[in-house]
């Protein structure tokens, strides 16, 4: 018989906790391709993994001395395509890139220049429709936006964007038939997890306030492929 007082754990489940300084703090965040303007007209493609919502405002982290943060304080369109598990190959083709000629030095070890994003990914571009930067196709979910402010972190190593989203493109596989909700069994998305890649595993349950419930016997949809 359990006699420990209510709200405290068995002794044999009591768990020990260890003070460490981990060179970074993702604990699993959505990728994001990132694709903004460049000062030619032409389009700089950028993986991130600070990126959060709040309403139809994203928050965005970015490093100070990247393209896209250059790109969003004179141009503000931007889009941010939401990749599936299965284009993190793609994703990851991106990660040693940067539009900045010449390389900044806060780069890490190995990162060259290269002009063309889309095509050193094997990505391609598709057009939006309010504003300039192109939507990376095969992406199931696509958010047009413009950054409405742009300003470094309170330590001045980062750059803080807020855009608000002005259209929502997803895929027809992914939203709930005659509704503007997306199946949170039908997308799952790129998880960067301590610079890992995870997709999502089983639904274990659902909040309170999602429109979209589920019979918990019901089976998941397949995650979406690349087209």
């Amino acid at each position: 018989m359990n006699t420990a007082p209510p709200g405290t754990l068995p002794a044999q489940t009591v768990t020990t906790h260890l003070e460490i300084e981990p060179s970074i703090l993702y604990f699993g965040t959505p990728v994001v391709l990132l694709s903004t303007e460049n000062q030619d007209g032409s389009y700089n493609l950028a993986p991130i993994s600070s990126a959060w919502a709040l309403g139809r405002t994203v928050v965005i982290g970015l490093g100070r001395e990247g393209q896209t943060a250059y790109n969003l304080g004179s141009r503000p369109d931007l889009v941010l395509s939401l990749p599936a598990p299965a284009q993190w190959p793609a994703v990851e083709r991106l990660a040693p890139l940067t539009g900045r000629n010449p390389v900044p030095s806060g780069k890490a070890e190995g990162c060259r220049f290269e002009p063309d994003k889309f095509a050193a990914a094997g990505m391609t571009g598709e057009s939006s429709d309010l504003v300039r930067p192109p939507r990376v196709s095969g992406c199931p979910i696509q958010l047009e936006a413009r950054a409405e402010r742009v300003q470094p972190d309170v330590r001045g190593d980062f750059v803080i964007v807020e855009a608000v989203v002005c259209k929502v493109h997803a895929d027809s596989r992914i939203v709930v038939p005659g509704t503007d909700h997306i199946d949170p069994a039908a997308w799952s998305p790129l998880i960067y997890n301590f610079r890992h890649y995870f997709g999502l595993g089983p639904e274990l349950g659902h909040s309170y306030r999602t429109q979209t419930p589920r019979n918990s016997g019901e089976s998941a949809l397949t995650d979406l492929a690349p087209d």
